[in-house]
């Protein structure tokens, strides 16, 4: 669904909460992202998302990626959050079959050395780019890992609020 800056600037808090969910479900954030409206601008927006975003950490993450699928796995649901993560995982459809099964066995590996989901920023990525992320780090320590994971959330944010606030709104 998009809207215009004017729409979720005069949203109610639920509805415009529900929205902002959607770019990251972490309750903190959205509650402070929804209570700093009216935004004059989309750039000031996003800007603030990303300002209140860096300071995220595990428990943040974890909260967020209880809604994330598995790169490489199709989203399950039909809501926004599923339809984000379709669109921003669509190279996959065009996966080589080595790819997809190295993205599974990587994926586990992951989820057995950190506890947590693989995230990568999907959206204008290949499948063989996001491999070689995930393969690359499985070798980071846990505290590095979980400052890349953030970071790679806090860029998912963005850009699902930059798709979600109308184009016409993005100057």
């Amino acid at each position: 669904m998009t809207m215009t800056l004017d729409e979720f600037n005069d949203a109610d808090a639920a509805d415009a909460a529900a929205t902002v969910s959607v770019w990251a479900a972490v309750p903190t954030w959205v509650d402070a992202v929804v209570g700093g409206r009216p935004y004059p601008s989309v750039a000031e927006l996003a800007n603030r998302a990303a300002e209140l975003a860096a300071s995220w950490e595990a428990d943040e993450l974890d909260a967020a990626l209880a809604h994330h699928p598995r790169i490489g796995e199709r989203p399950a649901g039909s809501g926004a959050e599923a339809a984000a993560s379709q669109r921003e995982q669509a190279s996959m459809s065009s996966a080589a079959g080595d790819v997809v099964a190295r993205l599974a066995a990587g994926n586990a590996a992951y989820e057995e050395r950190f506890g947590r989901v693989f995230l990568i920023r999907a959206a204008g990525r290949t499948p063989e780019e996001m491999l070689a992320e995930l393969e690359r780090r499985l070798a980071n320590e846990p505290d590095a890992e979980t400052v890349e994971a953030t970071t790679q959330l806090a860029e998912i944010a963005v850009l699902r609020l930059r798709g979600t606030i109308g184009p016409e709104e993005n100057r």
